[in-house]
């Protein structure tokens, strides 16, 4: 009586080629790292050759078909594969930016977005009044970078720390009736941090700031910036938790732009991060008109949003990056803003 065999399961070990096109094959075999260097770069000429000979032909069919073409093609990018997310606020009206309607929207987020700590800005019951600051002895970038945010945000005021901590200097900006505080940490010379304070009643987010450029790398320069009220534009704040980042961004602008200045101001978040840009508009004539980078240009990366006014060791905590970041982020399609 034989012994009886068992048949292997085939596994990516048999097959180390499979799911390769013949040129792929075919380089991993050459030794030569030059040669191989070589067949690899017109191997991806080709395939950039071949995919715009394809974008042609999709777009000599859409317009030959017209309304009977099929549907573009949606890029398979991280955003367009994220992840739901349950406390996703849904928006009314097609346009980007439309306000939110009411009777999409559960009854909870109705009444969070009417009942904030913002609704008292939103309802243009004050003006913003905004202190600028920073950390104890700023180096010459950090003070370039609160001149030019001061220029920026409309009545807004840049003062020196003097060794004041910070929930002293809370205290004596609400009594001088600031309605929000901003402070710039800086490291190695260079800033890598800042605070934004709603007063009285908060709430203060701790974002990381990095990709910091001042008017003067981009060779501009901050005079020129206007002192009229700019255009603020929030992107792609979708979620409850980025519903309140951006209306804290929001609030620190008045709410009745002068579009005499031509400027706008915009906050962009892509994947958690947060991009600033600060334009002007350049009509060209009455159909033509492109955007002028004014400076400066910076990136935002939320750390925490605070309860209230700031406190390290007693403040509550509604959202904060705690351990290493990757304990959080259990997919790189899931995204909390």
């Amino acid at each position: 009586m034989g012994v009886p065999t068992t048949m292997a399961t085939p596994n990516a070990t048999h097959f180390p080629h499979e799911g390769k096109s013949t040129e792929e094959v075919q380089l991993e075999q050459i030794r030569n790292k030059l040669r191989r260097r070589e067949l690899a770069t017109k191997l991806k000429r080709q395939k950039k050759k071949d995919k715009r000979q394809r974008q042609d032909e999709r777009k000599k069919e859409a317009q030959a078909l017209g309304p009977d073409a099929p549907p573009r093609l949606v890029p398979k990018t991280l955003e367009a594969l994220r992840e739901p997310d349950v406390t996703t606020v849904v928006m009314g009206g097609a346009e980007p930016g439309a306000e939110p309607d009411p009777t999409l929207m559960d009854e909870e987020t109705h009444w969070d977005i009417n009942h904030d700590e913002f609704q008292d800005y939103f309802a243009k019951a004050y003006q913003p009044k905004v202190l600028i600051t920073s950390a104890d002895n700023p180096h010459s970038r950090t003070i370039a970078f609160m001149k030019e945010l001061s220029r920026i945000i409309p009545n807004a005021e840049p003062m020196w720390r003097k060794n004041s901590s910070m929930k002293k200097m809370v205290r004596r900006s609400i009594e001088n009736e600031f309605t929000d505080i901003v402070v710039v940490n800086e490291d190695n010379r260079h800033p890598n941090g800042m605070i934004v304070s709603h007063l009285p009643n908060g709430p203060t987010a701790h974002f990381r700031l990095s990709n910091v450029k001042i008017a003067k790398d981009i060779k501009k320069d901050w005079r020129q910036i206007s002192s009229l009220r700019p255009e603020v534009i929030l992107n792609n704040f979708s979620t409850r938790l980025g519903h309140t980042v951006g209306r804290m961004m929001a609030a620190l602008f008045h709410y009745e732009p002068q579009f005499q200045g031509k400027r706008c101001v915009t906050f962009h978040n892509q994947r958690d991060y947060i991009f600033f840009r600060h334009h002007m508009y350049d009509f060209k004539s009455s159909e033509k008109v492109r955007l002028r980078d004014m400076g400066p240009r910076f990136t935002l990366k939320l750390r925490s949003l605070q309860k209230g006014t700031f406190d390290s060791k007693l403040g509550e905590y509604e959202w904060i990056i705690s351990g290493r970041r990757h304990d959080m982020e259990t997919s790189r399609r899931r995204f909390f803003l």
